[in-house]
């Protein structure tokens, strides 16, 4: 029997992260031996305070159905949390809890976006925004970040893509995959053109913030134009920065009518995020945050050695960065030599078969001729995977 699938679904592709990864596992069942570089969830595992906390919620019977928007223990950890780390000042009301960080934007995408509204999505991107503003009947405008202005976009480029059709900027930083990020004057600069046009929402992916080793300390568009929050949405949440992906919590901050609407589509699809995730989540904003430091220490060791590692492999060319735990060098030169690599997503291939190496083609974040190589692993493994690549290229070349 034949089905025939929505416009919406066929219109977008399967996460690039999560298809690369599919297919490592697969050779790995095959017994090859691969190293996978692909996957951005940490190596560490969850801190023993947090996990405690979940057995407790259990053993207390905290196990029947959460409020949807996330509950009272939560939500007021978030607000301490956005007061104290960030100096953003929201009530509870103004605050919804999700299953991920990747739900919380899907809700506000749904809920804010009319066929053919147009979304600034600056490149390089994380895979998932475009197909996500597609499921939203919304069109992705991509612009093109270059590596000689640091894979960020400019005030000018910001202007120049504004339309009457624009509805919604999104801004990750740190990046996923570049780790750059914004300084306070670039936020300025974009934020004195965001003033001008006041139909245009923003997002503020801040999921990276914890992640982060630049001089001066974080800081997201609010901090440098709070004129801005009627109309800003914070999207965070504790998988990255606690090691805590697969407990699935993450959450929005922003305007009461826009964290309303997103409550409305979240109580037509999951629900409430798990009541148990949400105790051990709970624990993670409130309690030490050591771990938090002990993590960023060894990321920072790992993005050194890959850093210098990778540029002193002749034909690649790595940015240096603030945060996230991505490199995403250029192979452009690489490429160019190997008469039977066309692209990017060939190479990985090619890295994948000759290098047992697994990396994200950076087509897919609208980078091409880049690869984005996690460091969320060991320090082994990433000096295997770099002598791997570098022998695979010599050889070949």
């Amino acid at each position: 029997m034949s089905f025939k699938i929505s416009n919406r679904v066929t219109q977008i592709k399967p996460s690039a992260t999560i298809m690369v990864s599919m297919k490592a596992a697969e050779l790995r069942a095959q017994g090859r031996d691969v190293i996978s570089l692909d996957c951005g969830e940490p190596d560490f595992d969850t801190p023993d305070h947090i996990k405690n906390a979940a057995i407790d919620a259990i053993h207390q019977g905290k196990t029947k159905y959460p409020p949807v928007d996330g509950t009272k223990e939560l939500k007021n950890a978030i607000v301490r949390k956005l007061q104290a780390e960030n100096q953003l000042e929201f009530e509870a009301s103004q605050i919804i809890v999700s299953n991920g960080a990747k739900q919380s934007l899907s809700n506000l995408l749904i809920s804010l976006l009319n066929p053919d509204d147009e979304v600034i999505l600056p490149a390089p991107y994380w895979v998932s925004y475009p197909d996500m503003i597609k499921l939203a009947e919304g069109q992705p405008v991509i612009l093109n970040a270059s590596a000689e202005n640091g894979f960020k976009i400019t005030a000018k480029q910001l202007e120049s893509s504004i339309t009457d059709q624009t509805r919604l900027l999104i801004i990750n930083s740190p990046s996923n995959p570049t780790g750059k990020v914004y300084s306070e004057a670039e936020y300025r600069e974009l934020a004195d053109v965001l003033l001008e046009y006041p139909k245009i929402m923003i997002v503020c992916d801040d999921i990276y913030e914890h992640i982060y080793w630049g001089e001066k300390p974080f800081r997201t568009l609010l901090n440098v134009c709070p004129e801005l929050s009627p109309r800003t949405v914070i999207i965070n949440g504790v998988s990255k920065a606690y090691a805590m992906t697969g407990w699935r919590i993450g959450y929005a901050a922003g305007p009461q009518e826009m964290i309303t609407a997103m409550l409305k589509v979240q109580s037509q699809s999951t629900s409430g995020a798990c009541s148990i995730s949400q105790a051990a989540a709970t624990a993670a904003l409130e309690g030490s945050q050591d771990c938090i430091t002990e993590m960023q220490v060894q990321y920072k060791l790992r993005y050194e050695y890959l850093l210098e590692a990778l540029n002193a492999i002749n034909g690649i060319e790595c940015e240096d960065c603030d945060g996230a735990f991505y490199s995403f060098p250029s192979f452009k030169a690489i490429i160019e030599r190997m008469p039977d690599i066309r692209d990017d997503v060939e190479l990985a291939a090619w890295m994948l078969e000759h290098a047992g190496v697994s990396m994200v083609p950076g087509t897919a974040f609208g980078a091409p001729g880049h690869l984005r190589l996690s460091f969320a692993t060991s320090m082994d493994n990433l000096q295997a995977c770099v002598q791997r690549i570098k022998h695979a290229i010599e050889t070949e070349i």
